[in-house]
């Protein structure tokens, strides 16, 4: 019996490094490293030295948006309350419900 593996590769299975894949490859992972660097530049704590420093950028941001959203919701509340109350009740219904089962 012979060895099927023995004769060398028909010429079609050969991979070829400049193949179109191999091409949209690098191609895709230029573009990946350049908008990586490009976000890079632009994010506003690219320039932190360290993570605690990043961390605490985060945290206020945070704060602050959670201050905003408050306000919005206590403007939105003295608008309507009735609103407000029907919309209380129903979720308070609903998770009853889900409970119960």
């Amino acid at each position: 019996m012979t060895d099927p593996y023995a004769t060398a590769p028909p010429a079609d299975d050969i991979i070829d490094d400049d193949t179109e894949s191999a091409r949209l490859d690098r191609q895709a992972s230029d573009f990946l490293a350049d908008a990586d660097r490009r976000a890079a530049e632009e994010r506003p704590f690219g320039q932190t030295t360290s993570i605690r420093q990043a961390v605490r950028e985060d945290l206020g941001q945070t704060r602050e948006w959670a201050r905003s959203r408050a306000a919005s919701t206590r403007e939105a509340i003295v608008d309507e309350p009735i609103k407000a109350a029907l919309y209380a009740v129903g979720a308070g219904v609903l998770i009853g419900l889900l409970l119960r089962r």
